[in-house]
């Protein structure tokens, strides 16, 4: 029986029966005087704060476990934060008391927590291969640089990382063996490949898996930009323009009687500057919007 277990056991009973001597707590969890007492010291010095006595429950320390871990995962091994400032965090919800919340306990805990994932995708991967439930991948490649570059390989329809793996070279030739080693472990192979466009990695899909090479969104995205954006704001710039010299040039015939025609066609011609100014404002929120929805 672990530490939080027993205490669990002592916490339950003081619940149940109110106070009571160290003998009589033993009696009734079936621990041993000398560990009743140990542990009824530390749910003491734990007792510091209005919410202590919840974390003394079961499902507290679940509720603490999973904060705990959802911490180290989300802050510590996706985002990189350091141990110092997630002790910090902890500190602020004052659960110093309540785990070790020193830079080498966290490390400690995430190490942990980093080989329980792998364990579980292991695990995952061969319950997958038992039911049957190997499919093909639609794949997603890219670098990732952090101390030294990483080759990742997910699956777009799960999410799943297959590949995460440090490399010195990102050539076509390292990234078809480490995935090749992959599919032959998985048994099974790519539908489809998307990538940004470096050209290992499209051949890595045209020539290594046969399969077909889809450009990424946000490369997607800026190809729609270099291809619209700047024309549509220079055909605006340019009627915003056209616009000004025409009223510019309606203002100085304005008060001349000698000058009447003139003036008309001036006046007309503002009105078709404006018309131009309108319909390339209206191409651009147009362009806009459906940038937006993409």
């Amino acid at each position: 029986m672990g530490f939080w277990d027993k205490s669990l056991r002592i916490f339950k009973s003081l619940c149940d029966n109110g106070t009571q001597g160290v003998r009589r707590i033993a009696q009734q969890t079936g621990l041993s005087k000398s560990s009743v007492h140990r542990l009824k010291q530390a749910m003491e010095r734990r007792n510091s704060h209005p919410e202590s006595w919840f974390w003394e429950t079961a499902d507290g320390r679940q509720w603490l476990t999973r904060l705990v871990v959802a911490t180290l995962y989300t802050f510590g091994l996706k985002r990189g934060v350091g141990m110092e400032t997630i002790r910090e965090f902890f500190t602020h919800l004052r659960l110093q008391t309540q785990m070790g919340c020193s830079p080498s306990a966290l490390r400690s805990m995430m190490q942990a927590l980093e080989a329980a994932l792998l364990e579980t995708a292991a695990a995952w991967e061969q319950d997958g291969f038992a039911a049957g439930e190997v499919r093909e991948i639609i794949g997603a490649v890219d670098e990732t640089f952090l101390e030294r570059m990483i080759l990742v390989f997910m699956d777009l329809a799960t999410g799943y990382l297959l590949l995460e793996e440090v490399a010195d070279d990102r050539t076509y030739t390292t990234w078809k063996a480490l995935v090749d080693e992959r599919l032959k472990v998985l048994g099974t192979e790519v539908l489809y490949l998307v990538s940004d466009r470096a050209k290992a990695l499209i051949q890595l899909a045209e020539q290594g898996f046969e399969c077909l090479s889809m450009p990424d969104f946000f490369h997607v995205v800026h190809d729609i930009i270099k291809s619209y954006s700047l024309a549509l704001g220079r055909h605006l710039r340019h009627a915003h323009q056209e616009l000004t010299a025409a009223t510019e040039a309606l203002a100085r015939l304005q008060g001349r009687s000698q000058a009447a025609q003139d003036a008309l066609e001036a006046t007309a011609l503002v009105a078709v500057r404006q018309a131009e100014v309108i319909r390339w404002e209206e191409a651009h929120h147009t362009y806009r919007r459906h940038l937006e929805t993409l």
